[in-house]
């Protein structure tokens, strides 16, 4: 019988991140005539070094980059990564360009058996965790690559994929088609045999060709997996688009901004009631999402004043074994997507998908025994474990606070429970209680209870913005 569930998950920290960094870079001009296009300078640093931030913010330390023009250039900039607190390798395309497909071929020798592909010229900030987690559970099922997408329906640049309920049913950069919404968005990850020498089912005869080739193929033949994002990328190709990043990296990295940190389930969106257990419950399908009155506007609201707009979520419900990450991360897709519907980006999103279950268990990813809570064990168990991230420990904020520079002492915590109250008070923010259910319990908190007690978000959006 077919394997359906993954027994292990390898964290960031193993999987090696392959970088594309061979290309000239014309179009920016004067710009890359004495440098390469990864190491333009954007507010007084190298390009790259800001997406170097997010893969590092990650977990990612181990790097193989693919160079080719003033490719020792990029090998003096960044060494052997140990100035970054990475380990980096490198492959030179030789005297002639190979294509993006050819440059991964001739590094083949380097390769990891399964590894993270992205391109040296964009920024591309999108949840790596997930991606990991989507490529090996569709390796399980005969995939043997897996493509990020996005639906921008033909904004920043051409759609170019054909997907349909979680499915990739084409990719085609030279033939498009109306049924084409979304876009490649620049990050995959390879099962290595791909880029085999003689492997003539999968590589073209040529040495030089374009990823793009293999990843139709792989399109037509189902085995090209996906997985959606939300948050837009960023490229330099053109001096419009620098000059775009250059601003947006000024407000994000030198610059520190007022955050909101939400709590999800009785904030953002309404809590689920169960018939069949009579429970209150999170939203487990999109199905079931529906927004509390006022979100939207009020997020808006907060967004146009300046502030991040967070989400911070306890979502146990795949390591209790009521559904599968997949369907959790669906679900955080699909409230993302119907938020920018109603003009609300969400700058970031971050799950805690553990639960501390049975002494027997295996450990899980984050390295503690698992304690007895009670918890039903659910297929995949690497999701039962003790973490720092479950609030009201403080480690999704702090994540967040890794990739984007927040002014704490002028942000704030959401939430409708005393763990958000404490995970907030943790993580040195103001606090929000929402709702009137609880709030005998935040009384009694003492020095940790909360700075506001509201009965909304737009109450709380409101009460600050006055």
């Amino acid at each position: 019988m077919e394997k359906r569930y993954l027994d292990s998950l390898p964290e960031p920290k193993d999987i090696q991140a392959v970088v594309l960094m061979g290309g000239l870079g014309s179009r920016l001009g004067e710009r890359t005539k004495s440098c390469p296009k990864t190491l333009t300078e954007v507010g007084g640093t190298a390009f790259f070094d800001y997406q170097l931030k997010i893969m590092k913010a990650y977990g990612f330390r181990r790097f193989l980059f693919l160079v080719g023009y003033k490719g020792e250039m990029v090998e003096r900039h960044y060494g052997d990564g140990g100035k970054y607190g990475v380990e980096i390798s490198y492959s030179y395309d030789g005297g002639k360009a190979l294509g993006t497909g050819g440059a991964v071929h001739k590094a083949y020798g380097l390769l990891q058996d399964d590894f993270l592909l992205i391109y040296g010229d964009s920024f591309m900030d999108i949840d790596y965790r997930e991606t990991i987690y989507r490529y090996f559970c569709a390796k399980l099922s005969g995939h043997r690559a897996l493509m990020t997408v996005m639906e921008n329906r033909g904004r920043l640049d051409a759609s170019n994929v054909v997907y349909e309920d979680g499915k990739i049913i084409l990719y085609d950069k030279s033939v498009r088609t109306k049924r084409m919404r979304y876009i490649d968005y620049g990050v995959g990850m390879y099962d290595k045999t791909l880029f085999q020498t003689g492997n003539a089912q999968e590589l073209p005869e040529e040495k030089e060709f374009d990823l793009a080739v293999l990843q139709n193929r792989l399109s037509i033949e189902g085995k090209l997996a996906a997985q959606e994002v939300t948050n837009r990328f960023y490229e330099i190709g053109t001096p419009a688009s620098l000059e775009e990043f250059r601003l947006y990296a000024k407000q994000r990295f030198c610059q520190a901004g007022r955050a909101v940190f939400f709590d999800r389930d009785g904030v953002v969106n309404e809590i689920v009631f169960r018939d069949e257990t009579e429970q209150l419950d999170s939203p487990l399908k999109e199905g079931e999402v529906k927004f509390m009155d006022g979100v939207a506007q009020a997020m808006r609201k907060l967004q146009e004043a300046g502030y991040y707009l967070f989400i911070v979520t306890n979502q146990p419900a795949a390591a209790k074994g009521k559904v599968r990450l997949a369907d959790l991360y669906q679900v955080n897709t699909y409230i993302c997507k119907r938020l920018a519907g109603e003009g609300v980006r969400i700058d970031g999103v971050e799950i805690c998908p553990h639960y501390p279950g049975h002494p027997k268990e295996p450990e899980g990813n984050c390295g503690i025994n698992a304690k007895k809570d009670g918890a039903k064990s659910g297929n995949e168990k690497f999701l039962l474990c003790v973490c720092q991230c479950r609030k009201p420990k403080t480690g999704m904020i702090d994540a967040l606070a890794r990739r984007f520079s927040i002014d704490r002492e002028h942000s704030w915590m959401v939430g409708d429970s005393y763990t958000d109250i404490l995970a907030g008070k943790g993580a040195g923010l103001k606090t929000a209680f929402l709702g009137n259910y609880k709030c005998d319990i935040c009384k009694r908190l003492g020095e940790g209870k909360p700075d506001l007690l509201c009965g909304s978000v737009e109450d709380f959006a409101n009460r600050i913005l006055s």
